[in-house]
């Protein structure tokens, strides 16, 4: 992709970096942070000559695919030596060794960076996930505190953060600036802008504050001298609909149980030419496969592998708080996506009665689960959130469409991002393919099923 393809509000917050040598871009996931970043690095290092080395600090699975895919997607990126700090500490010496221009770390691993190197020699820090550092007691960010004024340049990349998430801002935002704006104590901060909602009578302990009046607007006017947010879309040429794919790889072992799966599938049509009566079959097991789970004969379930599973658990933290819809087909994605959720803490709920679209444009539901065989038209959710998650590929437009416009409607009011998770290698490709080009005709799905089954 040429860096010409970068939208006008892309350009504008790569423009802010360069301005700003403090700089926080509040923007929802999917609006292309990390691509903005890039440039903006780009720029600094071999344009402006004004940062000679930087690192960034994102998730662990943001860091090995998400950073050195997007460097090699975009024109003239490539020419960025990176190097990925991740593994094993003998394996993290040698990547922080080896000779680049960016080098990318896990933030469970800055603690350990800032502890090995004797001098510090990044003069440009950018922060992805900055709410990961929203503990001001963490070890992580005790750690970057320790070595911030050593830092020249510094970019915060975070989702826009749910109104219950404003506390979280003072220790993001300490990071950026050092306390300049929204002070330098937790306690001053919370009463500023905070008041106890929660307190246990018997020791007087406050566990709940929520804003005051008018709280949120003071706290943006606070910082919007350093940060640019989704409140700019009044002002820059913002899009109402932006589609966004996240690629997920299947480990060694997890892709030799997919190829025997797919074996088997090829004995049950072998000797028969692949049409459109069983097609689709093959597409549904395919497609199941992909997700990382698969029907037997009995109805039990195999599962293939979890990558999809880890990344919706990645993207419902980036979206810092603000509510997700997950788009399922099988029922076993649907029985997964529940059972891993609930193991990380969070609180899935079907979107099914007039209770639960009540609850869901009340912001009552933080992440809602949607089969596209129920979403169709009339179902007005679009005020309950903005990002729609695509964990499974369907081959249909129709419903493709229709579960997006439950979202992207009239009455909405922020950019509609929309993110498909697709297992790399597999019919994913093909079905999201054929979506984007409104060609899912019968003839499309008998050829990649013939590809797939026959090809790989």
């Amino acid at each position: 992709m040429k860096r010409e393809q970068l939208h006008g509000y892309q350009r504008y917050c790569m423009e802010f970096v360069m301005k700003h040598p403090e700089a926080l871009l509040i923007l929802s996931m999917g609006l292309g942070k990390t691509v903005t970043s890039l440039y903006s690095i780009f720029d600094l290092l071999f344009d402006r000559f004004e940062v000679s080395k930087v690192l960034i600090i994102a998730p662990l699975r943001v860091c090995t695919s998400v950073w050195p895919e997007e460097r090699l997607k975009w024109e003239g990126l490539d020419f960025l030596r990176m190097s990925v700090v991740t593994g094993s500490a003998k394996q993290r010496q040698a990547a922080i060794e080896h000779p680049a221009d960016v080098y990318v770390i896990n933030r469970e691993n800055v603690k350990w960076l800032v502890e090995y190197l004797k001098e510090w020699p990044f003069d440009m820090v950018v922060i992805d996930e900055l709410s990961s550092f929203k503990n001001h007691r963490s070890q992580r960010w005790k750690a970057l505190k320790k070595i911030r004024p050593k830092i020249k340049r510094i970019v915060g990349l975070t989702g826009t953060p749910a109104s219950n998430g404003l506390m979280d801002l003072w220790a993001e935002v300490f990071l950026i600036d050092g306390g300049k704006r929204l002070g330098r104590f937790i306690g001053k901060y919370r009463e500023a802008y905070f008041r106890a909602a929660g307190m246990n009578p018997y020791t007087g302990v406050v566990y709940n504050y929520v804003p005051l009046p008018g709280a949120e607007e003071r706290i943006y006017e606070k910082i919007s001298d350093i940060a640019v947010s989704m409140k700019a879309r009044d002002y820059l040429d913002m899009p109402d609909f932006v589609p966004v794919t996240h690629a997920v790889h299947m480990d060694r072992s997890e892709r030799e149980l997919y190829d025997e799966l797919k074996k088997e599938l090829l004995v049950t049509v072998d000797g028969e030419e692949i049409d459109a009566a069983n097609a689709a079959v093959l597409t549904g097991k395919l497609l199941q496969m992909a997700n990382g789970a698969i029907y037997t004969n009995d109805r039990g379930v195999i599962e293939v592998h979890r990558q999809k599973l880890y990344m919706l658990e990645d993207l419902i933290e980036q979206a810092n708080g603000q509510n997700v819809l997950v788009a399922y087909w099988f029922q076993h994605d649907h029985d997964r996506i529940l059972l891993h959720l609930r193991e990380q803490g969070y609180q899935p709920r079907d979107i099914k009665t007039d209770a639960d679209i009540t609850d869901w444009n009340a912001g009552k539901i933080q992440v809602g689960l949607i089969s596209p065989a129920s979403a169709g038209h009339g179902l007005n959710i679009q005020r309950g959130g903005h990002i729609l998650i695509w964990f499974s590929m369907i081959w249909s437009l129709e419903m493709y469409q229709q579960t997006n416009a439950r979202l992207w409607r009239q009455g909405q009011m922020e950019v509609v991002t929309a993110h498909h998770i697709v297992c790399r290698d597999t019919v994913d490709e093909d079905v999201l393919d054929a979506l984007e080009h409104k060609d899912v005709t019968q003839q499309k799905l008998i050829e990649a099923v013939k590809a797939r089954i026959k090809g790989g």
